[in-house]
């Protein structure tokens, strides 16, 4: 059975050695090894990139019904990192983020698919300045290792676009030489790793 509940045609190997069935159970991201990123167009010729450095999160694998895993993940707003102070501060203000008013940003899925050998799919409600609004992300499982400290760990990538004005983003500046600043059309990447609680 597949971490989801499918049945895996080909055999697998975790670096646990173990069937993926035994990885059901509830999970801790660790974020000191998960990344959660994303992407903007800027100024319709370049990509700019950042992340958030403050966030928690719950994994529940269940591997005989995949309707019963689900995913939660909590994500503090000022600890937004684009690499550039002044940029990170106009995304705090009352432009984009309005940190003082909404703080965190949160995720909770509402479904959870097996497409086939490692590909998940989760669909879940996005929470963003007081707008909740449902979105897919896309998952590859990575594997299961047992760390040097006992930990029992699992990993995905994940991703999906959303436009951000669908949740009250539409700060924009309108270019010289036609188009916008910044694009609507934002891809989050997820990069996950979680501990089996004891």
């Amino acid at each position: 059975m597949g971490i989801f509940g499918r049945k895996d045609t080909t055999p697998k190997t975790t670096a646990a050695g173990a069937d993926l069935t035994a990885l059901s159970g509830d999970y801790t991201i660790d974020p000191a090894h998960t990344t959660i990123g994303f992407t903007a167009r800027h100024a319709m010729v370049t990509n700019v990139k950042g992340g958030f450095h403050d966030f928690t999160g719950t994994l529940h694998l269940d591997g005989a019904d995949p309707a019963n895993s689900t995913a939660t993940l909590d994500i503090t707003m000022d600890s937004i990192d684009t690499g550039n102070g002044d940029r990170d501060g106009h995304l705090k203000s009352s432009d984009f983020f309005k940190i003082d008013e909404f703080p965190t940003m949160t995720f909770r899925s509402t479904k959870a698919e097996a497409l086939g050998g490692d590909e998940y799919r989760i669909t879940g409600d996005l929470s963003l300045l007081g707008v909740t609004r449902p979105i897919t992300i896309d998952l590859e499982f990575n594997g299961a290792a047992k760390d040097p400290f006992g930990n029992e760990r699992v990993g995905f990538e994940g991703k999906t676009e959303i436009l951000r004005s669908e949740w009250g983003l539409t700060w924009n500046a309108a270019l010289e030489t036609g188009g916008v600043l910044i694009s609507d059309k934002i891809k989050l990447n997820f990069d996950i790793s979680a501990i089996k609680n004891a």
